[in-house]
């Protein structure tokens, strides 16, 4: 297996905390106890708190690196079944990238965490522009502060059928319809958006340095619908839409490797 350290985790999550922070044992919760609750923190309407109740750990793990996804993490498989109810409280004006480096750290000082980042070499979907692209413009600075729009209640669709989306939404999806938005993003972040979606990695090839507004919808027959059919719509939507292709290949992609992890948090 090829790989290539590139540094350890640690060091920009530095001086990074919640004023209070709690690790128990879980409660179950829902049909056979599996039901997790998830809620809280910057960008929700608590941001001072959050909690996570009866959660694996693996999705703490997750968060705190930026949404970790299965194929981005090696390390034990027991993350994914061990339990336990989280709640912290966030210092007022925690932006996202602050929060996760105080989950990073929370997780190092209660489960003793030690990680480091490293290539490995895997089947990739690559992320480039196609011969008559990019159809998309570079982003609009708004002269005003742009304010978060995020609807209440039922999601409001186009008459196509498809989610509508505004500033602050960056995806949703609805029975044979979905929508990605981009307000004023870079291509890596729409990278990673895509292989939430494709669950494989995404690598930025398209050289494409601005950041960019668009929006990107596709859909798909619901019924008897696969995961093949749901990726295969998606990536002829962004040629199709946007002027980029997916191109499936092997490549290196980065991977979060857990060098050492304890089952029991030291006590609250």
């Amino acid at each position: 297996m090829n790989l290539l350290a590139i540094g350890l985790i640690g060091a920009a999550a530095l001086g990074q905390s919640f004023e209070v922070a709690s690790v128990k044992p879980a409660t179950p919760l829902g049909p056979m106890g599996r039901r997790a609750d998830r809620k809280g923190g910057p960008g929700t309407d608590d941001p001072g708190t959050y909690s996570c109740q009866n959660c694996p750990l693996f999705w703490v793990i997750s968060e705190a690196y930026n949404n970790l996804q299965t194929f981005e993490y090696a390390g034990p498989d027991w993350v994914n079944d061990l339990r336990f109810d989280f709640a912290a409280k966030v210092p007022r004006g925690t932006s996202q990238e602050a929060f996760r480096a105080m989950l990073q750290n929370m997780l190092a000082e209660r489960f003793k965490m030690a990680a480091h980042r490293e290539r490995k070499e895997m089947q990739i979907y690559e992320l480039a522009v196609a011969k008559n692209g990019p159809k998309f413009h570079e982003a609009v600075i708004p002269t005003e502060e742009p304010k978060d729009d995020k609807p209440t209640g039922p999601m409001k669709r186009d008459a196509d059928g498809f989610p509508i989306l505004t500033r602050g939404t960056t995806m949703a999806a609805v029975p044979g319809h979905a929508a990605i938005r981009s307000d004023n993003q870079p291509m890596g972040w729409f990278a990673h958006m895509l292989q939430g979606q494709l669950q494989d990695p995404v690598v930025d090839a398209t050289g494409l340095k601005a950041k960019y507004d668009f929006t990107l919808t596709w859909a798909w027959e619901e019924a008897g619908a696969t995961a093949d059919v749901y990726r295969g719509e998606m990536i002829n939507a962004v040629q199709a839409q946007l002027g980029l292709k997916l191109e499936r290949k092997k490549g290196q992609a980065e991977v979060l490797v857990v060098d050492h992890l304890e089952k029991a948090p030291t006590a609250n």
